[in-house]
């Protein structure tokens, strides 16, 4: 573990950044309408935009996590950061869709670099006993990205036009490279070899995987062409992966995935949780957003203004959540968030009907809240705290990776479940979001049956998050640090420069 002498400088930096392409997650989805319009295309090719993203991001975070380690994680996050923001630039400027589907690759790949590298860093300047604290703040920064983006997306569609959602990421990138090139430190390197056949298998095993999924829907969970089905896809995905675990298992040189990681049960069990956060984060938003704008008639920006609550008080708390779980065992508070985060869903289901007044919903908005302050932090302190340095990389790797699965899944069941709700309880409008008109507000007659539909929806992201609470109460209690502080500072040199590098 390094010394630093001023962590808290280098990790508000690396702050800008992360919060910047978590934000890239979500802001996209208040856009769709407006990009079909300015682009002339239609929802098969728009729904690209976010699909590209989201695979472009979720597929190599296990190959830039040990990059990390390897060449540093300083210089790999300056590098995501300068591509993420070019790509951001090449984005608005996108004159058709297949650009803006190219530009958004870009932009995932970019963000997949940098992610592993922020909680690699964190996991490095911040000893164990102290890093509850600035785990508090990178979880703040999470759960309120994934809050804040569709507000801050409906804002700028509505005021400026689609291509802000992109444009606004080059001032916001160039002020981000400034400060990590300023604050974040160029921590010591650790000589790793590349497990080439471990890279192949993994890319291709989660390409296969994560597509299968995130497409299932738009080809009807059928055929995709010719021989190639979903099924096809995501049983051959689980099949390479599996093929993965084995030769990481039996690899006599360096892995690229440690399986010893997972011998500590709380680094196991937390990436559980964070799975089932990453669906229920997701998934959540869409049915509550369809109901607020086509039963009660809400703006993308009204709709999304409901989650002001949230945002402000998970903001606001994460950070004193982290300074707590320093000081007590953290299964409690985490599960009490997830188990918070669930009846906030369970009460918004209970609250979808056309006559609800409108405020009784920034209720259940406010205790969720209360329940992403107490998730966050606390699962990611949990994972890290017994990592030590030489793998951090390839834990924040594993973390974040298991992360976007979850986000994926996410996205995928509620789009289905979307779908079967609205046929079985609207079977006039037809079978999903197409027969239902899903634009402007719906007429009286069918505002009743689609909101039960959105409100049985949301039980499904309220019930996986619950397995999620029953998962942290399974940690194990932290155990004093066995790596703590180092007892001789840091050269000049690994501060300044090019990192030294250590077996």
């Amino acid at each position: 573990m390094e010394n630093v002498a001023r962590p808290w400088p280098a990790l508000w930096s690396l702050v800008i950044g992360f919060f910047m392409i978590l934000i890239d997650t979500t802001i996209v989805s208040v856009a769709n309408p407006s990009i079909m319009e300015g682009l002339g295309t239609d929802i098969n090719a728009v729904i690209w935009v976010t699909s590209a993203y989201l695979l472009a991001y979720a597929v190599p975070l296990l190959i830039t996590g040990r990059l990390g380690d390897r060449f540093g994680p300083k210089k790999l996050y300056l590098a995501g950061l300068v591509v993420f923001t070019l790509a951001s630039l090449w984005c608005g400027l996108a004159g058709d869709i297949q650009t803006l589907i190219v530009a958004r690759v870009l932009q995932g790949l970019g963000a997949a670099i940098m992610t592993p590298q922020t909680m690699a860093v964190i996991t490095r300047i911040f000893p164990p006993d102290r890093r509850g604290a600035a785990m508090g703040l990178w979880g703040a920064t999470a759960g309120v990205a994934t809050l804040v983006g569709p507000i801050l997306g409906g804002v700028l569609v509505d005021s400026l036009g689609w291509e802000w959602i992109f444009f606004i990421n080059v001032p916001v990138g160039i002020a981000g490279f400034i400060l990590a090139w300023r604050f974040v430190p160029s921590l010591t390197t650790h000589p790793h070899k590349f497990d080439i056949p471990g890279v192949v298998l993994s890319a291709v095993g989660l390409f296969l995987l994560v597509f299968g999924i995130q497409e299932g829907e738009t080809y009807n969970w059928g055929t995709i062409t010719g021989p190639i089905s979903v099924w096809g896809l995501i049983i051959a995905g689980l099949v390479v992966l599996a093929s993965f675990i084995l030769w990481q298992r039996f690899n006599k040189g360096e892995p690229l995935l440690p399986l010893g990681l997972f011998r500590d049960r709380n680094f196991s069990l937390a990436n559980i949780g964070i799975t089932t956060v990453g669906f229920t984060v997701t998934s959540f938003g869409l049915p509550l957003i369809f109901y607020y704008q086509m039963v009660r008639g809400m703006t993308p920006t009204e709709s999304a203004l409901m989650m002001v609550p949230m945002a402000l008080i998970s903001g606001g708390l994460a950070p004193v959540v982290g300074k707590i779980i320093d000081r007590v065992n953290p299964k409690y508070i985490t599960a009490l968030g997830l188990v918070l985060m669930a009846v906030a869903l369970f009460w918004n289901s209970a609250l979808m009907h056309p006559d609800t007044p409108i405020l009784l919903f920034l209720l259940p908005s406010a205790v969720l809240g209360f329940a992403n302050a107490g998730i966050w932090a606390p699962l990611s302190s949990t994972a890290t705290r017994n990592l030590p340095p030489r793998q951090a990389g390839a834990g924040s790797g594993v973390y974040n990776t298991t992360r976007q699965i979850g986000a994926v899944l996410g996205s995928a069941a509620i789009a289905v479940l979307i779908q079967a709700r609205l046929a079985a309880e609207l079977p006039a409008a037809g079978p999903g979001p197409e027969g239902t008109a899903m634009s402007g507000r719906l007429p009286d007659a069918l505002q009743e049956g689609f909101s039960t539909a959105m409100g049985q929806s949301i039980l499904l992201p309220g019930c996986v998050i619950l397995v999620g609470a029953a998962v942290a109460l399974f940690f194990a209690k932290p155990q004093a640090a066995t790596w703590g502080r180092p007892a001789v500072p840091a050269s000049a040199g690994a501060e300044a420069g090019s990192g030294t590098r250590q077996g």
